[in-house]
């Protein structure tokens, strides 16, 4: 980056601080805070260990600053500015979580637009929130958008935050869906003996009431409903390519789903053994399909540092933006997250690298070499390295 251009972005960066309202986050004295400066060079040096003491008036401290990006603790500690982690005497944390498009599985780098991969990291943030608010029944939530590529979610229930790696571990698994066994999931009843058999039989349900199994069993009964609305060749088709399922056993499934759809609704996957042995493949794609890929290393870390509300994301320009849970479905992070300040405003530019931007509702090809451009696409430009500001 040229001097040139790290000079106007500081500035402005600036410029947006001095107007900006900041709202710390609670107890915002016991955390750590760290910032990154606007340097020459490729490299970024993170300023950390510092308090809010040592800041003194964010506002203040970020207006004079003009940092390239701030964040705060998860952690609380005794003391903590002190540099070394094992002294800053910790006390809870945060139950962080990050999701970020570029480690999607839905996500095709190279093909997607930032746009398109945003929109699935939505999809996957709403899924997180399913598990957060219905499987574990958390209620103090903060959920953000990071200003780059994803969202964070930050709960703060009093239960969750004396809890140390290895049980957040464990929620980090149950939200991936890691190590989810199939018979774990399935409830086994002895039931009486049908006409013929004098001996017991076993009856195997899933819950319809919550956790991973209702999601294994919504995910079924979206198969049957799609599997009874089919012409009968082609349900039948469709069963066959199921590994292990010949036309005998497709024609079987089929016909238990048809005669017994009040009972699989009510969770009972045992009206076949063909049919048990495709539900066990649904639930499979249910784990694959309904899991909240989150990075792993962001909620077992209590000491992570995470992106300050309010600030912006030195590498696109964009606020770091909470989002009010009511919102989130209406959430457009290429328009709502533009700051206000970069709004209104034409700039010129050098495009080093041109190609697609998609902001503030609009959607252009950016030709390379110098041009004149909306302020906000040109900080978006040069945050993220594919230009230099020209003069003007």
């Amino acid at each position: 980056m040229e001097e040139r251009t790290l000079s106007y972005l500081r500035g402005r960066f600036g410029d947006h601080y001095r107007r900006a309202e900041i709202a710390l986050p609670p107890a915002a004295n016991e955390r750590e805070w760290g910032f990154i400066p606007w340097t020459e060079g490729p490299g970024e040096t993170m300023v950390r260990h510092r308090s809010l003491l040592d800041l003194g008036s964010i506002g203040d401290f970020l207006g004079r600053k003009k940092p390239r990006h701030v964040y705060f603790s998860a952690g609380r500690y005794d003391d903590p500015s002190i540099s070394t982690m094992s002294k800053k005497g910790w006390r809870s944390s945060d139950l962080v979580f990050d999701l970020d498009a570029d480690h999607l599985p839905s996500v095709t780098l190279g093909e997607d637009s930032y746009a398109e991969m945003l929109a699935k990291c939505k999809d996957a943030l709403l899924r997180l929130l399913d598990f957060l608010e219905d499987d574990f029944g958390f209620k103090d939530m903060t959920v953000v958008f990071s200003g780059g590529r994803g969202y964070h979610v930050h709960v703060r229930d009093e239960s969750i935050r004396g809890l140390e790696r290895d049980a957040r571990r464990e929620v980090v698994d149950y939200v991936r869906g890691i190590g989810l066994d199939f018979d774990e999931l399935v409830d086994e009843q002895t039931v009486a003996g049908t006409a013929g058999r004098s001996s017991p039989a076993t009856k195997r349900t899933l819950t319809t009431e919550g956790g991973w199994s209702a999601r294994a069993h919504r995910h079924i009964m979206s198969e049957v409903d799609t599997l009874l609305s089919m012409e009968e060749s082609a349900a039948l088709e469709r069963l066959q390519a199921y590994d292990g399922i010949g036309q005998g056993k497709a024609n079987a499934a089929l016909t238990a789903a048809r005669n017994n759809y009040d009972e699989l609704a009510a969770g009972n996957i045992d009206v076949h053994a063909a049919f048990y042995q495709i539900a066990q493949v649904l639930v499979h794609e249910t784990v694959a399909d309904e899991n909240a890929p989150i990075d792993e290393p962001v909620t077992t870390d209590t000491n992570r540092l995470i992106r300050l509300p309010g600030s912006l994301h030195g590498g696109s320009g964009l606020e770091v933006r909470r989002i009010d849970r009511d919102d989130i479905d209406a959430f457009d992070p290429l328009v709502d997250a533009v700051p206000e300040t970069f709004r209104g405003h034409e700039i010129a530019v050098d495009v080093t690298d041109g190609g697609l931007v998609e902001l503030d509702g609009d959607s252009f090809t950016v030709a390379e070499g110098i041009q004149s451009v909306p302020e906000h696409v040109g900080v978006f430009l040069m945050a993220r390295g594919r230009a230099e500001k020209a003069q003007e």
